[in-house]
């Protein structure tokens, strides 16, 4: 669901994680999940990629509590779209991406969530099918620079 230079920079942050001891070391994700720095949205998406998907959750969960981070909206939805770790539950991921696709957030990904969001809402995923909607979303994003709402736009041209 995210954008590839997006998972490959946070992805240099894995090593960071990996080596820490959960149960003792400050770099623990659970050391995180009460965490007052913002910093931790990004020790959501290591806990989920090393398996800790409670740790991830709530970590996610705070950051969008605390901050409406659309960053942990998406991995959120992420999480609960594919079922890894908790039952799916697309009405809820949907649900999560139409909250950041409504916001604008400094670093850009509020223009990912409405990408999602409009493809969702054309497709019937998690919502009712609404066509309509899902182009004036898929359109807003696609002019606001993403290439997946223009490639996705370009193929329903096509047909």
């Amino acid at each position: 669901m995210l954008h590839k230079t997006t998972i490959a920079t946070i992805g240099l942050l894995l090593p960071l994680f990996a080596f820490a001891d959960e149960a003792t070391s400050d770099l623990s994700y659970e050391a995180y999940i009460e965490s007052d720095k913002r910093i931790k949205c990004l020790y959501g998406y290591a806990a989920d990629k090393t398996g800790n998907h409670e740790a991830a959750i709530r970590i996610f969960e705070d950051c969008i509590e605390r901050w409406s981070d659309v960053y942990s909206m998406i991995w959120l939805a992420q999480i609960y779209e594919s079922g890894i770790g908790v039952p799916q539950d697309l009405a809820y991921a949907t649900a999560l991406m139409k909250k950041g696709a409504e916001l604008n957030d400094e670093a850009g990904y509020s223009v990912l969530a409405r990408y999602h969001y409009g493809r969702a809402l054309y497709e019937g995923t998690g919502t009712p099918k609404d066509p309509a909607a899902g182009l004036k979303w898929l359109r807003q994003a696609a002019d606001e620079g993403s290439v997946d709402a223009q490639q996705y736009l370009s193929k329903l041209n096509e047909q």
